[in-house]
């Protein structure tokens, strides 16, 4: 893909982001595609996918997603971003709790054939957990 495809995708996935749409965003990925995260763990092939990004929107129903910067080289693009939502069904065996959290992460992504063939996520899923209410942090010794 050319860079100005890249970024043209790119445009399209925030679209689908923006409109919390499962469907869109798992199209955007090969059908024997791979996605990683700290959430999910190791997903295999676009209908888990479509169904990883579906629970997603289940658990953090407002789910606000911004892309910060894209960075492209050859076949693999690095997006750097943000995200904000509320913890408002069940996620890791607790109830929604109705508390807001506010991560910062970096997507790295590897092309095929014109879509994503691998996805790497990187994020702080502790701190993450930790302003949801999952996990609870003791605060350090000054």
């Amino acid at each position: 893909m050319t860079r100005e495809e890249l970024t043209t995708f790119a445009a399209h996935r925030h679209e689908a982001w923006n409109r919390r749409d499962p469907g869109a965003l798992a199209a955007g990925h090969a059908e024997d595609g791979t996605v990683t995260s700290p959430m999910f763990g190791t997903v295999h092939g676009r209908a888990a996918i479509e169904t990883s990004y579906r629970n997603l929107f289940a658990i953090f129903a407002d789910w606000d997603y911004v892309a910060d910067d894209l960075v492209i080289d050859g076949d693999k693009a690095v997006e750097m971003f943000t995200a904000r939502a509320t913890h408002t069904h069940e996620f890791l065996g607790m109830a929604g709790t109705g508390r807001r959290f506010q991560i910062r992460g970096a997507l790295l992504f590897r092309f095929a054939d014109g879509l994503i063939a691998q996805e790497q996520r990187i994020y702080d899923f502790s701190g993450m957990l930790i302003q949801i209410g999952v996990l609870k942090a003791k605060p350090g010794k000054a």
